[in-house]
């Protein structure tokens, strides 16, 4: 097959490793846009193959499929995105990533103690969260979002 007939979806699924259905849902969800040749049949850009690629590294980091999709946006439809357009993706990516990184250090370092003191609004917690000061703050696990109890008059 000649490069500018475009992938078949059953070369891209052996090559991503997806299952045709998979490759389709993803079309769906506008996370791949293939054209179809004379005969009707889809075709897909040898870029998708990265795509694809970006799409399964994404989800196993916990991003949405919406998440993913408007990463994607950013990349160029009518031609393979270079070095250059990918490294202005992960730039965003990385930063998201890194923000993941620190939420989860400070997640494990704090799960040997108290794992629910304060960071879920508990009523009782002399230590961390007395009078339930981190209610005010807002809902949610507080102190694991960044919050840090008020230190303590000695």
């Amino acid at each position: 097959m000649a490069l500018n007939e475009g992938l078949t979806i059953g070369a891209l699924a052996r090559r991503t490793g997806l299952a045709v259905s998979a490759i389709r849902y993803y079309e769906a969800q506008g996370l791949i846009k293939p054209w179809r040749n004379g005969g009707g049949q889809r075709r897909f850009a040898r870029a998708d193959l990265r795509r694809l690629s970006f799409v399964m590294i994404a989800q196993q980091l916990g991003y949405s499929l919406p998440e993913i999709r408007a990463l994607l946006e950013g990349l160029p439809q009518g031609r393979t995105p270079t070095k250059t357009d990918w490294a202005k993706l992960s730039a965003g990516f990385r930063e998201a990533l890194n923000a993941r990184i620190d939420t989860l250090t400070q997640l494990r370092d704090n799960l040997d103690g108290c794992i629910g003191c304060g960071c879920l609004s508990l009523e009782v917690c002399a230590l961390y969260n007395p009078k339930d000061s981190a209610a005010d703050r807002g809902q949610g696990p507080r102190y694991l979002m960044g919050d840090r109890p008020a230190t303590r008059a000695g």
